[in-house]
């Protein structure tokens, strides 16, 4: 009876992890996201070269360290995929704990590697940017605190929630690392939509947000001269945006051919923030439609799981992460070809960086866990058991 109302499907008794996982995990986005870090390791070995060069290295030792740091990642992402939610929550509790410290105690450890904001801690081998752990923890976090709200004698988790979402936006802001405070205030706002907040509300958080850049720019010279750059038509061909520019029109439908690109001696940033640009000019805008398409069938296929999903916590966890995940990719892209202004953002599995490669594949891992196939069955198998009943 329980299985006609919840169209609930059989399993296997006994069926060990690895199988287990293959047969409910979606293949498609596990797919996209090999994709991306084969592109990234391909995009790697052109742009990383001139800063390989600069720096005194081997013209491959930052794709070597690509590759690590990927490889990390995959690794994470699958180990992460094949927990239960539940875990995946308990995980992102304690994750989110210690990078909630770690970004505290920036202003007293970290460093800002000469680029004018403190977002680094600096480990001799390596750095570590709090920040990109912070994300995923946060959504699942405040995605526990929404879901919880909406139970009998519940806890109030939506005002907690936006308590420490606005906890995290500050310490972001302070650093100052207005692109990440956005993409957390981001991924707050779609979770409390989709859990059924009012309009007005929305539109209400919408002007503070607005209220919120203007004070920024009246008060941050950094946000500012972004801003600025951004809204100055004339753009000046010896900065980031001009050479990324150039290179974007260089690139035209096919590119300049594999090593022939030029930006990459030019930006110091090629390898991280505006690796499309490297992209575009050396494969044309084909591969550029490749990544969008890659990005868009992970974001696409994971929304479309997540609609079937009855468990309300999943469903705003995993709608977080993967909305997150998406514009990540679109601000970056979109920094690149000059519809946004700068911000700093990496590309996600495709721009060089272990904190976001590892971080992200956390995420990811994650997402995975949240739309793999399970026994209950979707919502909509709960709506026709009532329409039955």
């Amino acid at each position: 009876m329980t299985e006609m109302v919840y169209g609930a499907v059989p399993t296997q008794v006994g069926e060990p992890i690895l199988p287990k996982w293959w047969r409910t995990v979606d293949k498609w986005t596990l797919s996209c996201i090999l994709g991306l870090f084969i592109v990234g390791l391909l995009l790697g070995l052109a742009a990383s070269v001139p800063l390989a060069a600069r720096n005194g290295f081997d013209n491959f030792h930052y794709v070597q360290r690509q590759a690590v740091f990927g490889c990390t990642a995959l690794v994470a992402m699958v180990m992460t995929s094949m927990m239960t939610p539940t875990l995946v929550r308990r995980l992102a509790v304690i994750g989110f704990a210690c990078a909630f410290v770690a970004l505290a105690m920036l202003p007293v450890f970290g460093t800002d590697f000469g680029k004018g904001a403190v977002r680094w801690y600096s480990l001799g081998f390596a750095s570590l940017q709090p920040s990109e752990f912070l994300k995923p923890g946060f959504v699942v976090v405040a995605a526990w605190m929404i879901a919880s709200s909406q139970h009998i004698n519940g806890p109030p988790g939506k005002l907690w929630s936006f308590g420490l979402c606005v906890t995290v936006v500050l310490m972001l802001a302070m650093q100052p690392d207005f692109g990440q405070a956005s993409l957390v205030l981001f991924g707050w706002g779609v979770m409390y939509f989709v859990a059924g907040a009012p309009i007005v509300l929305l539109v209400g958080m919408a002007a503070i947000v607005v209220l919120g850049g203007m004070f920024a720019y009246s008060n941050s010279e950094h946000f500012a001269r972004r801003i600025d750059g951004f809204l100055n038509p004339d753009v000046d061909p010896t900065t980031q945006l001009g050479y990324a520019a150039d290179a974007i029109r260089e690139g035209g439908l096919f590119g300049v051919g594999v090593g022939e690109g030029q930006v990459k001696w030019s930006l110091p940033d090629a390898h991280t923030d505006f690796i499309v640009a490297v992209a575009a000019e050396e494969y044309g805008l084909v591969l550029v439609l490749i990544l969008i398409t890659l990005y868009a069938t992970i974001v696409v296929r994971s929304l479309f799981r997540l609609m079937r999903e009855r468990d309300t916590f999943i469903r705003l966890a995993g709608t977080g992460l993967v909305c997150m995940f998406g514009v990540q990719a679109m601000i970056n892209m979109g920094v690149a070809v000059r519809l946004l202004p700068a911000k700093g953002m990496t590309l996600p599995f495709v721009s060089y960086g272990g904190s976001s490669l590892i971080a992200g594949g956390i995420a990811v891992g994650m997402l995975l866990a949240f739309t793999r196939s399970r026994p209950q069955g979707g919502i909509a198998d709960l709506l026709r058991g009532h329409e039955r009943g």
